[in-house]
């Protein structure tokens, strides 16, 4: 038996006294592209954080983390093997570096080129050919916060898969965005799972769900609600009791709507 991509046991975060994720076991198979859903506050993100190692869980005998086989992980490595894309990324796109020096600077672990970083001419390639796989060369010399918000989210895409991580994580990166935009990001991460990466993500609009993910997780109240198979997931009456409300949720080909 393979080896999961990723494994946690047991994972808990308080925050001001008050519990974010509630002892949260999951377990992310290589190419087992998984949709992360729930309602706002549901600790969707919490729980992205903690499989990238940006959040800590409490330090319990019983919690657990194991990712490519290895528990002990400083979070600069976890890096190179975890392209991850969130709403903290604000950072990056209110620069004035270009969307070359975004991508390059992110085999560096920076944020844009400074004088004491020198890339060599594999890095710069490295970063062309990730920024061609999302459409942006012809925008790859302009400055990143002078582009359209579809546009920000391909180069913030490249700038997360240039390291070749085995995981994207990918919390609302297409939030905002139009019909056209989030249908050409869509196109994108399916380019980018059928390469072999690994995608996860976070999403509030079923549409944004490639073909590819085949698995979805519900969230709510800070535990895993439901998780399984797509089909058998994205159904009127769990949606409605998750959230509260009478969902209904059409299906088209491989993509799905969902409205209250």
């Amino acid at each position: 038996m393979e080896t999961p991509l990723i494994t946690l046991e047991h994972a808990t975060v308080r925050r001001e006294g008050r519990i974010i994720l509630d002892d949260v076991s999951f377990t992310l198979e290589e190419g087992g592209h998984t949709a992360l859903i729930g309602p706002n506050g549901a600790g969707k993100s919490t729980l992205m954080n903690v499989l990238c190692k940006a959040v800590h869980p409490l330090a319990r005998d019983e919690y657990s983390y194991c990712l490519l086989g290895k528990e002990r992980w400083s979070v600069a490595d976890v890096r190179r093997v975890i392209g991850h894309v969130n709403q903290a990324d604000s950072l990056v796109v209110n620069t004035t570096y270009t969307v070359r020096d975004i991508v390059v600077s992110a085999l560096h672990s920076a944020i844009g080129l400074d004088f004491h970083i020198k890339p060599s001419e594999e890095d710069r390639d490295k970063a062309m050919e990730e920024i061609r796989k999302v459409g942006l060369e012809k925008l790859a010399d302009k400055p990143i916060n002078s582009l359209s918000s579809g546009e920000r989210a391909r180069a913030l895409l490249a700038r997360a898969a240039v390291t070749q991580p085995p995981l994207l994580l990918l919390d609302e990166a297409t939030s905002g965005l139009d019909f056209p935009s989030r249908a050409a990001l869509r196109q994108t991460l399916s380019l980018y799972a059928q390469s072999g990466q690994t995608i996860m993500m976070v999403t509030h609009e079923l549409s944004e769900i490639m073909p590819e993910v085949k698995r979805v997780v519900i969230m709510k109240d800070g535990r895993i609600f439901a998780d399984g198979a797509k089909e058998e997931v994205l159904r009127e009456d769990i949606l409605s009791e998750v959230y509260g409300h009478r969902v209904y949720i059409d299906k088209r080909g491989d993509l799905y709507s969902a409205w209250c």
